[in-house]
């Protein structure tokens, strides 16, 4: 029996790479004789980086950037040589980031400015900046990487990228000259000036699956600003001030007023809005890139059965990425396909699909998290007779 083992993070609980390897134990335990292959999947946040880069058989490097609410914390990005990437992901990247060769850098937003790396009580959109990933930036240009694929997902800010431009260049001044470094949306109110040049970089191509503008109710603060910490009562300000910052920006680099329209720009606090005034970045979509990138259908053909999953799994999920896309195009090929998630929450039956919720009915969040990873190996080796 061929497994293919195919999980996406568990939200502030267990890497992808992490429950893979959890589900994997659990299938030998019961039967060693089946072999398993493990496929982490990333949507652009936390694991982008390293799944994407050992995919390739690349190389990671580490490097210090300046975290989402300052200090020091521990980055790296990937140099996947153009040779290594799949057929399909290199046309997907382009013939710019890919003509003649050479590498690719991969940078993943969540390992510098993700919301992860804030405990709650220092999450906070207004504090929070974006400075940690234009630090990564520069790093992988400085590498002499050919074109830079930066993951979008998993950010603890909504700064429109202002601080990652700073990193890269950019100045803003206050009154009488006063140095805002970083940018944060709580100085937006003080800026007199943009001042200074951003440095030349190779190709940004930025993985996304969010379709959200920048502004308006399904605008980047609406949609993602509470779980960043942001007060409700202060949502209308800051809407009013993004609104503001961002004519600034296109006005600076001579950009149109319908790039706050589109889709995508409101992803990851605004940084792909930023981004794409700045320094000329395009958006592609993140689970089609990955999914050529590592393989994914080629993985599936050769599979009898799969075990994927995530932190929750309901009806967007079937019609969204990650794990519920996995199913859809395991389902496809006929393959029998079972999902382990913290929360399963599905309104009617998916032909094929056998959920299994990980969390025991009545545990509380909290626990639950602390114990996801015992919660899961039990979970699958319980389900193994029904395999």
């Amino acid at each position: 029996m061929r497994v293919l083992i195919a999980f996406d993070k568990f939200k502030d609980s267990i890497s992808a790479q992490r429950a893979c390897a959890i589900a994997a134990d659990a299938v030998a335990r019961e039967h060693p004789e089946w072999s398993s292959e493990l496929c982490p999947l990333t949507d652009g946040g936390e694991g982008f980086t390293e799944i994407l880069t050992r995919a390739a058989g690349g190389k990671e490097v580490d490097t210090a950037a300046t975290g989402p609410r300052g200090g020091t914390v521990r980055a790296s990005f990937g140099v996947v040589s153009v040779d290594r990437i799949p057929s399909d992901a290199r046309t997907r990247l382009g013939t710019a980031a890919t003509r003649g060769g050479g590498t690719v850098g991969v940078v993943e937003m969540a390992s510098a400015s993700g919301l992860a790396l804030l405990g709650p009580g220092l999450r906070d959109p207004f504090r929070a900046s974006s400075v940690g990933t234009g630090e990564v930036l520069h790093a992988a240009a400085q590498a002499g990487v050919q074109a830079i694929l930066l993951g979008v997902g998993g950010s603890a800010t909504h700064d429109l990228g202002l601080g990652a431009l700073g990193a890269l260049g950019l100045g803003f001044e206050g009154e009488g000259g006063k140095e805002l470094a970083p940018l944060v949306p709580a100085d937006w109110p003080s800026l007199r000036r943009i001042t200074g040049r951003i440095e030349r970089l190779p190709p940004v191509l930025m993985a996304c699956d969010v379709d959200n503008p920048l502004l308006g109710p399904g605008g980047a603060l609406s949609v993602y600003g509470p779980q960043k910490g942001l007060d409700p009562s202060l949502a209308d300000g800051l809407e009013r001030e993004t609104a503001r910052m961002a004519g600034i920006l296109l006005r600076h680099f001579g950009k149109p007023a319908s790039l706050l329209e589109q889709q995508g720009a409101g992803a990851a606090g605004g940084i792909a809005f930023g981004l794409m005034a700045g320094l000329g970045a395009t958006l592609l979509p993140g689970f089609e890139l990955v999914a050529s990138w590592i393989d994914l259908d080629r993985r599936l053909k050769d599979a009898d059965i799969v075990l994927t999953g995530e932190g929750r799994f309901d009806d967007s999920s079937l019609s969204g990425k990650g794990p519920g896309a996995v199913a859809r195009r395991a389902l496809s090929m006929g393959l029998k396909v079972h999902v382990f998630a913290g929360a399963v929450s599905l309104s009617g039956k998916t032909p094929g699909i056998i959920a299994h919720p990980v969390t025991p009915e009545g545990m509380a969040l909290p626990e639950a998290l602390e114990k996801a990873p015992g919660l899961l190996f039990d979970a699958v080796r319980r389900a193994l007779p029904a395999l």
